[in-house]
C-alpha cells in the first residue's frame, strides 16, 4: 500500500469586501424599486395570455443579499407538469465596490454572473440595466 506524500501549498486569504453603510443601501433600494416601478414592471410584465403554454412574467423585484443588490424576475409556470407553480430569475446584479461604486453583472445562460462594467455609479448601473440587452429579464 502506498502512500500519497503530503506537501503544504500557499493558500492566500480572500480580500474582505467592503460592507455598505445603512445609507447606502437605503438610497439603492429606494432607487432599484423607483425603476422597477417606473421602467421595468411596465416594460416587461404583460397580462397572461389567453392560452399560457410556456413561463410568462408576472412581477419584477429587486432586493439586498450580502454585497449585492439583485434585480428579480417572477415567472408563472403554466401547465399540468410544472413543479411549482412561481420561480424567481435573478437577472441584474449590482455588487458594492465601496466608495459609492458598483460593479455590474448579468446571469448568463450557463448560470454564472458576468460582469460587464466596473466601478460605476448608481446611476450608470441603472442606466445600463435599463437600455441594455443584456440586463432583460
Amino acid at each position: 500500500m502506498t502512500r500519497s506524500k503530503k506537501t503544504w501549498v500557499y493558500s492566500p486569504e480572500k480580500p474582505k469586501k467592503p460592507s455598505i453603510p445603512e445609507r447606502i443601501k437605503t438610497e439603492v433600494s429606494h432607487a432599484g424599486e423607483k425603476l422597477v416601478s417606473d421602467e421595468l414592471r411596465p416594460m416587461h410584465v404583460k397580462p397572461p395570455p389567453q392560452k399560457p403554454q410556456f413561463n410568462y412574467i408576472v412581477d419584477i423585484f429587486a432586493k439586498w443579499y450580502r454585497n449585492y443588490f439583485y434585480f428579480v424576475a417572477k415567472y408563472a409556470c403554466p401547465g399540468p407538469n410544472a413543479m411549482s407553480p412561481y420561480f424567481n430569475a435573478n437577472f441584474a446584479r449590482m455588487e458594492y465596490a465601496g466608495s459609492s461604486r458598483f460593479h455590474l453583472s448579468y446571469m448568463r445562460h450557463t448560470g454564472q454572473w458576468f460582469e460587464v462594467y466596473r466601478d460605476l455609479s448608481l446611476s450608470d448601473c441603472l442606466h445600463h440595466i435599463v437600455q441594455e440587452p443584456h440586463f432583460q429579464p
